[in-house]
C-alpha cells in the first residue's frame, strides 16, 4: 500500500537547491521526495499542517555516542535514535568507543543489525583507526569498510604515533574513506580536567592547554598534505586552530571540521560552580576561542556542526569535579541552541545554518540520497518552529542520560515533526 505525506504550508528552506520559500509544500510518496502529488495521492496524503514552522531537511550529525554494545545503562541504540528524531534529527553517526570498541567486522554488523531493529532514525557505525583504540596497530579498515562503515576514527582517543597515523591516512586514502580524528595531545592534557587559563587557576582545578589540540591540528594538516587523504577534525575548541585550518583550505589541503554547539554557546565561565554538566572533552574554552569558532564557522573555514552526544548517567556525573566523565548530551536542544548564538545575534542567516547540519554533513560523508529535498532523495525532513519556548526538564528529554548544561534552562526553537523516509517517527 502506498504511503503519502503532505507537508502544507511552511517555509521550505532547502539550502542544496537554493529554496527558500515562504509559504511551500513538500511531497513524499513511498518514502521518497516528489515534486507533486496526483489528486488522488492528494486525497489519500497525510497532512503535515506547517504554518508558522521551517520545513528542511533532516538533520544529519556525525559524532554521536550512542553506547552500544556494552554501556547501555547510558544510552541504546533505541534511546539515542528517539531523543535524535526530537531534536530533528534523521541521520546520526556513532563514534566507535563502545564496549568491545568497533574494530571488527563482528561488532559492527551488531549495531547495524540493533539499528535495522530498534532506531527509529537512520544510523551508521563507525570503525575504529586502530585496535582497540590503543593507537598500536591498525584495524582491519578495509573489511570494516565492506561491513558499512562510513567513516574510521579513534574518536575518545587520538593516535599519538605519527607514524601510525601516517599509515592510517594511506590506507584510508587507498580506501576512499574519510579519517575522523579527535585531536588531543595526551602528554600535554594528563589529568586535565578544564581550559587552563585563569578560571582554572581559580578554582585549583590542573588545565588542558589549548595548544593540546593545536599541536595535532597541524600534524593532521601536514599529513594530509604528503598523503593526500581527507581527515575531518572532530569538536574543534581552538581560535588557533580556526587560524590553522583556515590556512590549510588557502593551500587546498583536504581538511574538514565540525564545531559542537555547546563550543559555540559556553565558555570556561561556566565552570565557576563545579557543575560536571559542563565538563566536556575538549574543554570549554575562553570567549575569544568561542568568537573565532562562531567566525570560523560562518566563513566556511569550520564545515559542519555536530552535537558530540555524550550520555553519562546520573551517578557518574554526579562526584567531585575530578572524577566526573567528560561528555554532555547534545541531539535534543542542538537546534535551540544554534538559533540562541548563532541566528539570534546575526552571525548568518537560516538557510546558511541549516546547511551546516543538513548538506554539509551529506557531502561529507557521501551520503548520495540525504541532506536535501530534491526529488527522487529520501524523504527525510525536519519541521520545527523557531520561536516555540520549551523547557529542559528530566521529563522533556529522551535521551536515556540527561548530563545536558541546559538542564532547568528554557530555550527557544522546538522541533514539531521529524520524518524519516517518509515516516512521522517524532510529533512534538
Amino acid at each position: 500500500m502506498s504511503t503519502v505525506l503532505h507537508i502544507s504550508g511552511g517555509r521550505v528552506i532547502d539550502p542544496a537547491s537554493e529554496r527558500d520559500q515562504p509559504h511551500g509544500d513538500v511531497y513524499a510518496v513511498d518514502g521518497k521526495i516528489v515534486a507533486d502529488l496526483s489528486p488522488s495521492q492528494r486525497a489519500k496524503a497525510h497532512v503535515i499542517d506547517a504554518h508558522g514552522c521551517i520545513v528542511c531537511p533532516g538533520f544529519i550529525d556525525v559524532h554521536v555516542h550512542f553506547r552500544e554494545p556494552g554501556q547501555t545503562y547510558k544510552e541504546t541504540i533505541a534511546s539515542g535514535s528517539r531523543a535524535a528524531a526530537a531534536g530533528g534529527f534523521t541521520s546520526v553517526v556513532c563514534m566507535p568507543n563502545t564496549v568491545p570498541p568497533c574494530d571488527n567486522v563482528s561488532v559492527i554488523e551488531l549495531i547495524r543489525s540493533i539499528a535495522e531493529r530498534k532506531a527509529v532514525v537512520n544510523v551508521y557505525p563507525t570503525g575504529c583507526v586502530t585496535l582497540g583504540r590503543l593507537g598500536a596497530e591498525l584495524a582491519p579498515i578495509g573489511s570494516l569498510k565492506h561491513a558499512g562503515i562510513v567513516a574510521v576514527t579513534d574518536d575518545g582517543d587520538c593516535v599519538q604515533n605519527n607514524e601510525i597515523m601516517r599509515r592510517v591516512l594511506e590506507y584510508a586514502n587507498m580506501l576512499d574513506i574519510p579519517v575522523m580524528d579527535h585531536c588531543q595531545d595526551t602528554a600535554m592534557t594528563k589529568d586535565a580536567v578544564m581550559h587552563e587559563g585563569i578560571i582554572s587557576l581559580k578554582l585549583g582545578l590542573r588545565g588542558w592547554p589549548s595548544v593540546a589540540e593545536d599541536l595535532i591540528v597541524s600534524r593532521n594538516i601536514l599529513l594530509s598534505q604528503s598523503t593526500g587523504a581527507h581527515i575531518h577534525l572532530q569538536h574543534i575548541s581552538s581560535a588557533t586552530s580556526v587560524d590553522l585550518i583556515r590556512q590549510a583550505k588557502r593551500d587546498t589541503v583536504r581538511i574538514t571540521a565540525e564545531v559542537t554547539p555547546h563550543h559555540l554557546a559556553l565558555t570556561d565561565v561556566a565552570l565557576h560552580g563545579f557543575g560536571t554538566h559542563f565538563k566536556m572533552n575538549p574543554p570549554l574554552r575562553t570567549e575569544d576561542d568561542r568568537r573565532a569558532l562562531i567566525a570560523g564557522l560562518v566563513d566556511g573555514t569550520i564545515d559542519l556542526i555536530a552535537t558530540d552526544h555524550a550520555p553519562h548517567s546520573a551517578d557518574e556525573k554526579d562526584v567531585e569535579f575530578d572524577r566526573a566523565p567528560f561528555g554532555v548530551v547534545g541531539l535534543e536542544t542542538a537546534l535551540s541552541v544554534l538559533l540562541e548564538v548563532v541566528i539570534k545575534p546575526g552571525h548568518c542567516e537560516l538557510p546558511f545554518l541549516i546547511s551546516r547540519l543538513t548538506e554539509q554533513p551529506a557531502r561529507l560523508l557521501r551520503l548520495k540520497d540525504k541532506g536535501a529535498l530534491r526529488p527522487g532523495l529520501d524523504a527525510d525532513v525536519t519541521v520545527f518552529d523557531p520561536k516555540a519556548s520549551w523547557s529542559v526538564t528530566s521529563e522533556a528529554l529522551y535521551s536515556q542520560s540527561q548530563n545536558s548544561p541546559w538542564l532547568g534552562k528554557t530555550l527557544h526553537g522546538k522541533v514539531k515533526a521529524t520524518i524519516v523516509n517518509g515516516r512521522v517517527v517524532f510529533e512534538g
